[in-house]
């Protein structure tokens, strides 16, 4: 088989390939004994058809094509190989015609991943906010501590801001009740603004048995987005009670004896977090650092399609928590050009970063372990909210595992890069990332150049190097071949 390759633009490529008929010989083979399995003739027995017979009964012609179709998407394959293309899109196959003993010829017009040329990443400077933990922050995580140990009292008043209340309700459209929106003894806390729009209105002053009826938009089934009118009925009204921060809610909420030593842990594990959260700043910092070293083309229709992909994403899930694009722009303070141009300004930067990584990873020879594949394995099924083996199950199904695979080596190449980096924060102290663990304290330094120098740490990411357990734990979008078999949980943990 030979082929070629002719650069239509740095993003995509015309494949031109050509099959000597001989090598066509094995399919035609399968050919013959498909076809003969599938046709009944008088003194054969079934799938013992001689091919002179079937090119008698079923056509030459008939067993070319079933050939054809038989080899063209290994022939494709590997001519991608041959000439070491990525594709990133289906490929628009223009097949010649078909002569019987004569050279196969087709082209194949596609996008691929383009050439890059790797710039120099040691030393790469990037800033981040100082890390700072106030009372503020150790106050409120105390706050919702107390709310777990709340008690719940039956009051005979009006429903307030922060009650818990016992509705009914009933949403009608044209004075005709709606079936599906129709719902009994729910609990609902006062003021969460987490269900309807205009609910929170109107159960504040009402009591036990009122019943009060407001317009609002139903954001799913059969009347999404129009103008319903909700009736609520109050069956209970309950004021939450709190405990008190002293030392004997230390001792009931915690294995501290007092209240100072339980504040104490709070705010180092408020800490930690503020590390967690510096470092994946300095993380994105770096990469952002990157990407303006080096100019990477993109296929625009595999944009404009990723884009589209993570607005239905974005839209589904807005559904899901009860609210509509128009609030969600509201509540975000953008407008509807301003969240279109972000969008692929996020979809743009993520290919161009899935790209450079894939360049340094090779480039570094970095590979992936078993033991990386299934922590990674983990993180994403806790993402998308599925068990640990359904998750397994669903990738090995779908063939998501190469994906897996590319990116656990993405983060392991972007750790590579950030380890060699100089991330400072605004006051101009240099960040620690090398000995930060995924808890957010820090590895003992000679413990850790022990455990190297025995070999103990791996190469890149492995899972004694505590900076590339912190820093490669986003993930980036996966751009190619289009899937047709993707779960909500698997387009929700991309997303």
């Amino acid at each position: 088989m030979k082929s070629a390759v002719e650069t239509l633009n740095p993003t995509r490529v015309k494949l031109s390939v050509e099959v000597p008929f001989e090598e066509l010989k094995p399919s035609l083979d399968a050919a013959y004994k498909k076809i003969a399995k599938q046709i009944n003739v008088p003194g054969f027995r079934q799938g013992k058809v001689p091919p002179m017979v079937i090119d008698q009964r079923i056509g030459r012609d008939a067993v070319l094509g079933e050939a054809i179709n038989d080899a063209l998407p290994q022939l494709y394959v590997q001519a991608l190989q041959d000439n070491n293309l990525t594709p990133l899109s289906q490929p628009e196959l223009d097949l010649d015609e078909v002569e019987d003993g004569a050279d196969l010829t087709f082209t194949a017009e596609l996008d691929v991943k383009p050439e890059i040329t790797v710039p120099s990443y040691d030393g790469i400077e990037a800033e981040v906010d100082d890390l700072e933990v106030g009372d503020d922050e150790v106050d409120e995580q105390l706050e919702s501590l107390r709310e777990r140990f709340g008690t719940l009292s039956p009051v005979e008043r009006a429903a307030a801001d922060g009650d818990f209340v016992t509705i009914d309700l009933s949403a009608a459209k044209d004075g005709e009740p709606i079936e599906e929106a129709q719902a009994t003894g729910m609990s609902y806390q006062v003021g969460r603004g987490t269900m309807l729009e205009g609910l929170d209105e109107a159960l504040v002053g009402m009591e036990v048995g009122d019943e009060n009826t407001f317009p609002t938009t139903l954001v799913g089934g059969e009347y999404k987005d129009q103008s319903v009118d909700v009736t609520v009925k109050v069956t209970a009204v309950k004021e939450q009670e709190l405990p008190e921060l002293d030392d004997e809610f230390a001792q009931t909420a915690s294995e501290f004896d007092t209240i100072d030593e339980l504040r104490a842990d709070v705010r180092d594990k408020v800490l930690r977090n503020a590390r967690l959260e510096q470092a994946a700043a300095a993380r994105d910092a770096v990469l952002e650092k990157l990407l303006t070293k080096v100019e990477i083309p993109l296929p625009e229709n595999v944009v404009a399609e990723e884009k589209k992909a993570r607005r239905d994403q974005i839209s589904e899930q807005l559904g899901y928590a009860g609210m509509t694009e128009a609030d969600y722009l509201e509540s975000e303070g953008q407008t509807e050009e301003e969240f279109s141009t972000d969008l692929e300004k996020r979809v743009r930067d993520a290919m161009a970063a899935q790209f450079l990584l894939d360049e340094i990873a090779t480039a570094e020879s970095l590979s992936v372990d078993e033991n990386e594949l299934t922590q990674h394995l983990m993180r994403r099924a806790q993402q998308s909210g599925t068990s640990p083996q359904d998750y397994i199950q669903h990738a090995m199904e779908h063939n998501h595992v190469p994906e897996l695979v590319a990116e656990v080596r993405r983060g392991k190449a972007l750790a590579h890069v950030v380890e060699s980096a100089v991330v400072k924060d605004r006051s101009g102290n240099v960040v620690e990332l090398k000995t930060l663990l995924p808890d957010g304290t820090y590895a003992d330094p000679a413990e850790l150049e022990a455990q190297q120098a025995q070999g103990l740490a791996g190469e890149g990411a492995g899972s004694t190097d505590p900076a590339a357990d912190v820093v490669a734990s986003t993930d980036y979008v996966t751009v190619g071949e289009p899937t047709q078999d993707d779960s909500p949980e698997d387009d929700a943990a991309k997303a």
